[in-house]
């Protein structure tokens, strides 16, 4: 009798996995994952009908069907020998044998009265995975996240495995509507492509925020301390709105961390629950809390195992005392400051363990401090990791400790506040303590993550004032990784043209002696204009060299000597300024008449400058003064001396605001007579001048003494002098004073994550100062252009050959035949004399009252580079003052 059973088991290519998410995500402090259905495992179908008859002896085994794998390999994964016994059982267990091994999409047993036939059909393998539909992750971020890759055998636990590491990753972003549905396509060779059609969906917002349980503080107050923001106008630029399982729990401890500085020491979070809306799209989050009863500071101790910590001293300088509310915040400061006191004594490892004691009854919380006993330690090694560029020695010279060195706690952070200066790493770097091969010694690590030094600022284009314009700068301030400084500048414009290198040696001889020079020219034209055409007043040359030498005399005090020497000349345009061969007032003005000439400035100067501040390129908090002092005289023709004192001081607010107070002021004093008995004793060049970007909300050079020149509508009988601001006619010259004074109050308003990842750092401020100090120029005047015989005024007529000068004249007409007659034309000149319009100079600005300006602005590390917009309003200014209220720069590194 043939008796045949056969089982089969067939696996079919058709997966469909899509994320589901619930419409509630809880745990009682955290939200939990939604995972992705698993895709149903293979049934092993029922058997046939046929009994295999008990204790049947295996015959024979065969494999059929297999392509890649040897049938040796198969039967290697199954418990079926010839000769064994078996029964339906055996069978079933080898089917599942068969299926763990994931290698087959296709397989059965045949039993023909002891003759078992193995008949497979292997999975495919992978030719090529494709990822369609994901355009807010890249497919450098999805790859190598997943394992399936091509020339591997195809199995679905893989495809399973890959689906749930992409909507990880989509859930990590935010999109928890994301979905994922794999597909296979058929090759021929037994080939598949693996294709997942990804669909991305919206990133999911947090919509509202609840909170039950809070009756001493507002919703908003804790919303406010909360990193995690509420979906809305005001924070489209956040990213801090997406839901992150992460932040959530961040949030709570911010919180509980709210009402422990409060005094709140029993608050507790009872619960936290992320609920997702049906549309999946939004989140909204319910905490739960329990205030609990509001402490005071009881008794408060020092307890020290250490000799050189006198109890009864450190208890003084304790912040908290009996009564006050209760601070954990101020608790947890203390003892990271009595931590960095300790390490002032070579103790890096203090033990510093507060003893709290919970009096319910009077709601007080006493303090014990107790330092336990710890060894001096000593520095034993120091070590400089992850720069590339950078020179080992470039770090290790701004160190303050030696290897062998006790260890000092105030040397490891102005450490910390020398490399952060530098500008040649990360921001907030620092160093690491760790313990050395024994309790006395201790290693100091710094991890470095270098980032550009460069600074390029490239601008080009056209205008109708400048026409063509082109400004370039460069500037590396690690050059060659030795911390030297290089820098060359291009301006060149129709009207002005400079060139400028310049170079710096911080550590001449690897000694803490910096040295520095630069060359230059400066080729300036200043203009003004007449109707809409533009007109130089006067052009200054200046050839000049410069050599700096710094040295420091204290850990925060440094010398700074420099020597100059300046070759200028300054010359007006002789066809139309002048008279003859001598400059003419009543065109370019007196002042400019004295300023013209060939000059040589030879000048010495120092700075004493003292600095303490926490980080010289973003500081935030420390302080910075220098006075400086330049001497002209020692040889050339130009003689003064140049006083100027500045100083600023930055206040750390907490929440990363930061408030910047400075104010700077200077005077020259000239030596010798005026080149003229009108002129000033320092030239115009010399002078000091304010506005942008000194001084925001006032132009270049908008502050003030100016002398300001109307043209007058002609009438001879009632000449009209034009005044109006809009008028293009207006020569507008600002003279600069002897003395300024600066001050400025700038406040850093701290953003939102997102805006922080962008680079965006607003501020708000106030500027203040003025410019004064200036002999009065002879000016000139309507009278100036009144003929007294007629009593009115008519056109001045120069004869530029012979220097004749006339009042222009009545015109006679006299037409063909007829008689000659006036025509009152009083503005005609005879020929070849040329005409002076009239107009009248008016003197504004020459005060010490201050001008005033407020406003707004923002700093930004585009991908182009610092940028920098200011806008700013006047409050008090002037007559003759220029304003402006935007301003804006631009440049970039690398």
């Amino acid at each position: 009798m043939n008796s045949v059973a056969s089982h089969k088991f067939s696996a079919r290519t058709q997966l469909s996995v899509v994320l589901l998410a619930g419409t509630m995500l809880a745990t009682p402090l955290m939200a939990q994952e939604v995972a992705p259905p698993p895709v149903p495992a293979p049934t092993v179908p029922a058997p046939a009908p046929e009994a295999v008859p008990a204790a049947t002896t295996i015959q024979s085994i065969t494999v059929v069907g297999n392509q890649r794998l040897e049938a040796q390999t198969i039967l290697s994964y199954l418990r079926l020998r010839v000769g064994q016994p078996y029964d339906r059982a055996v069978l079933d267990q080898a089917l599942k044998d068969l299926a763990a091994t994931e290698l087959f999409k296709d397989f059965q047993i045949t039993d023909n009265n002891g003759a078992l036939t193995i008949q497979v059909a292997e999975n495919p393998v992978i030719n090529r995975v494709i990822l369609e539909g994901n355009k807010r992750l890249k497919e450098d971020k999805i790859r190598p996240e997943i394992k399936m890759a091509p020339r591997q055998i195809y199995t679905r636990s893989k495809v399973r495995a890959d689906v749930a590491r992409i909507i990880e990753l989509y859930k990590r972003q935010g999109r928890f509507a994301a979905t994922v549905e794999p597909k296979m396509v058929s090759l021929d060779q037994n080939r598949v492509d693996v294709v997942f059609e990804i669909n991305e969906g919206p990133k999911s917002k947090v919509r509202q925020i609840n909170i039950i349980g809070n009756e001493k503080f507002s919703d908003g107050d804790l919303k406010d301390e909360m990193a995690t923001k509420e979906a809305g106008l005001l924070t489209i630029l956040s990213s801090n709105t997406s839901y992150d399982p992460d932040r959530l729990a961040y949030d709570q401890q911010k919180v509980r961390l709210f009402y422990l500085t409060n005094g709140y020491a029993d608050f507790r979070v009872i619960s936290a629950v992320a609920e997702l809306t049906s549309n999946k799209q939004d989140f909204i989050i319910t905490y739960v809390v329990e205030e609990g009863e509001r402490y005071k500071f009881g008794d408060v101790d020092v307890q020290s195992e250490i000799r050189d910590f006198q109890p009864e001293m450190l208890k003084k300088l304790l912040p908290m005392k009996t009564g006050d509310w209760y601070d954990a915040k101020l608790v947890e400061d203390t003892v990271e400051s009595l931590s960095e006191t300790a390490g002032l004594f070579g103790y890096a490892f203090a033990d510093i363990n507060p003893e709290f004691r919970r009096n319910p009854d009077d709601r007080t919380m006493a303090i014990t401090f107790n330092v336990g006993e710890s060894p001096r330690t000593y520095v034993e090694r120091i070590d400089v990791n992850g720069n590339t560029l950078t020179h080992d020695k470039v770090v290790r010279r701004e160190f303050r400790l030696n290897e062998g060195d006790a260890f000092n706690s105030f040397g490891v952070k102005r450490t910390e506040s020398r490399l952060n200066s530098l500008g040649y790493f990360q921001e907030n770097l620092e160093i690491e303590r760790k313990e050395g091969s024994a309790p006395d010694r201790i290693i100091l690590e710094t991890n470095v993550e270098e980032k550009p030094t460069g600074e390029l600022s490239l601008s080009a284009g056209f205008s109708s004032i400048e026409n063509f314009l082109l400004q370039a700068s460069i500037r590396q301030r690690n050059f060659r990784g030795l911390g030297q400084q290089l820098q060359a500048s291009v301006n060149y414009s129709s009207y002005s043209k400079s060139i400028e290198l310049g170079f710096t040696e911080p550590y001449l001889f690897d000694r803490n002696i910096s040295i520095g020079g630069s060359v230059y020219r400066r080729d300036l034209n200043s203009f003004n204009f007449i109707d809409n055409d533009r007109r130089t007043t006067f052009e200054q040359v200046t050839t000049g060299a410069q050599i700096n030498v710094g040295v420091p005399l204290t850990e925060y005090m440094s010398f700074f000597g420099r020597y100059s020497i300046n070759f200028d000349d300054v010359t007006l345009d002789k066809s139309i300024y002048y008279f003859g061969d001598e400059c003419d007032p009543l065109v370019a003005g007196r002042y400019l008449c004295d300023a013209i000439g060939s000059r040589t400035t030879s000048l010495l100067g120092y700075t004493l400058a003292y600095d303490d501040r926490d980080n010289r390129i973003r500081p935030t908090r420390g302080q910075s003064l220098s006075l400086s002092q330049d001497f002209a005289g020692l040889g050339g023709s130009v003689k003064y001396v140049r006083t100027r004192l500045q100083g600023s001081k930055h206040f750390n607010l907490g929440s990363r605001f930061i408030l910047n107070i400075s104010a700077e002021g200077g005077y020259i004093y000239p030596f010798g007579g005026r080149p003229t008995p009108t002129s000033d004793k320092v030239r115009l060049t010399d002078r000091f001048f304010l506005g942008e970007p000194q001084m925001r909300g006032f132009d270049i050079r908008g502050v003030g003494p100016r002398v300001i020149r109307y043209a007058a509508t002609y009438d001879p009988l009632n000449p009209v002098i034009d005044t109006s601001n809009d008028n293009r006619g207006q020569i507008d010259d600002a003279l600069g004073g002897r003395a300024y004074y600066q001050g400025r109050i700038e406040l850093d308003i701290p953003l939102g994550t997102g805006a922080k990842e962008l680079g965006l750092r607003p501020s708000i401020f106030l500027d203040v100062g003025s410019v004064w100090s200036v002999k009065r120029p002879t000016l000139t005047t309507l009278d100036d252009f009144r003929d007294p015989a007629d009593g009115f005024t008519k056109f001045l007529c120069r004869n530029a050959t012979t220097g004749v000068s006339q009042f222009a004249t009545e015109t006679v007409t006299t037409p063909e035949g007829g008689v000659p007659t006036p025509t009152g034309d009083y503005t005609t000149c005879p020929e070849g004399f040329s005409s002076l319009a009239p107009f009248e100079e008016r003197f504004f600005g020459d005060t010490w009252m201050p001008r005033v300006a407020i406003g707004a602005g923002v700093n930004w590390n585009s991908p182009f580079g610092p940028f920098r917009i200011d806008f700013a309003y006047a409050l008090r200014k002037e007559e003759g003052d220029d304003t402006k209220r935007f301003s804006f720069n631009v440049g970039t590194q690398f």
